[in-house]
């Protein structure tokens, strides 16, 4: 979904504050560096704010109808230049010469600003983030270059000095829940799940609204944990071999066995199901909270996060899943 205002932007509202008040101040800075995660929004701010700048109205959000805008929205705007590069995991001097320093110089074609967009900047080599600095250092007046990273310390400290930063903050999962359910018109148990593993990231949480392959993870996460206190051990290795035919996906598997037992831990401690995000499996929560000591639960917490960082090492996947299925049912 292309948003074409920022009314239609769920969260960020300090960050379009800012943006808006140099639009309407006439104070818009050379350089921005939009610090956030994939999926959090930092391309759709870019675009916004490049056809707000650029829109034939002059006010503050783009108003989606004029030639300007309508350019801008289907990427085929002469005054908004998103660089493109050829490798996926680094952007070169050469393409960042060829694209961005050669043609800064020349002026608009059909507006009072030139707009570069680089999605992203922290694939820059230094190489290329040298070649960048002086048309940053010494911009032509028209020139806004906006960079896109996902986080600023991967971006040498002579470009982010030069840049206004702007970082987006995770948002409120009672949001998500909200936007899940009435635009996407998501069950609200599935928002619930959806909105806790997104951790706060809007594009995250929609893809795995539009995709089944998360209801599927789910249910089969459940389905080892509700079960696994009645597996002996050959059976829990076998249920770690189901797991590695997606080891692309363990990372995700991992949060949702952390999602439950902290589901277990919080039911334990409060007896309170509004506060469960798995509220449909109290019966198996419950259960749980009684077999497990809140010093087992923690153990058990521990142990995904020990279990997570092992993977991270490339420590034997087999083994290390194994050792965290036998605390599981041990705890």
């Amino acid at each position: 979904m292309e948003l074409r205002s920022f009314r239609e932007l769920i969260g960020h509202e300090e960050i379009v504050r800012h943006l808006e008040a140099a639009i309407r101040s006439g104070t818009v800075a050379h350089a921005y560096l939009i610090e956030g995660e994939s999926g959090s929004g930092k391309r759709t701010i870019a675009s916004l704010f490049a056809a707000a700048l650029l829109c034939e109205t002059n006010e503050t959000d783009p108003c989606g109808k004029c030639l300007s805008c309508s350019k801008a929205f289907s990427n085929n705007h002469p005054d908004i230049i998103y660089v493109q590069h050829e490798k996926p995991g680094v952007i070169t001097v050469d393409e960042i010469r060829e694209q961005v320093v050669s043609t800064a110089d020349i002026k608009p074609y059909e507006s009072e600003r030139k707009i570069y967009i680089i999605a992203d900047a922290d694939k820059m080599n230094p190489q290329a983030q040298n070649a960048l600095l002086k048309t940053i250092e010494e911009p032509a007046p028209y020139v806004t270059v906006l960079l896109l990273a996902a986080s600023k310390e991967s971006l040498l400290p002579t470009i982010r000095s030069r840049c206004i930063l702007l970082s987006l903050k995770p948002l409120d999962t009672g949001r998500i829940r909200e936007h899940l359910t009435k635009e996407l018109h998501v069950s609200a148990q599935e928002a619930a799940v959806i909105a806790a593993f997104s951790q706060g990231n809007i594009g995250k949480a929609r893809s795995l609204a539009i995709g089944n392959d998360f209801s599927e993870l789910v249910r089969g996460a459940l389905s080892i944990l509700t079960r696994i206190r009645e597996m002996n051990v050959r059976q829990c290795i076998s249920a770690v071999s189901q797991l590695t035919q997606d080891k692309q996906n363990i990372y995700d598997y991992l949060d949702i066995f952390t999602m439950w037992f902290r589901d277990v831990l919080m039911f334990k401690a409060t007896q309170d199901v509004d506060s469960l995000i798995f509220r449909g499996r109290l019966e198996a929560i419950s259960e749980e909270a009684r077999h497990c000591s809140y010093e087992g639960l923690e153990e058990i917490l521990a142990a995904i996060d020990t279990a997570r960082n092992r993977l991270k090492a490339n420590v034997n996947f087999d083994i290390t899943m194994e050792l965290l299925f036998l605390t599981i049912r041990e705890k």
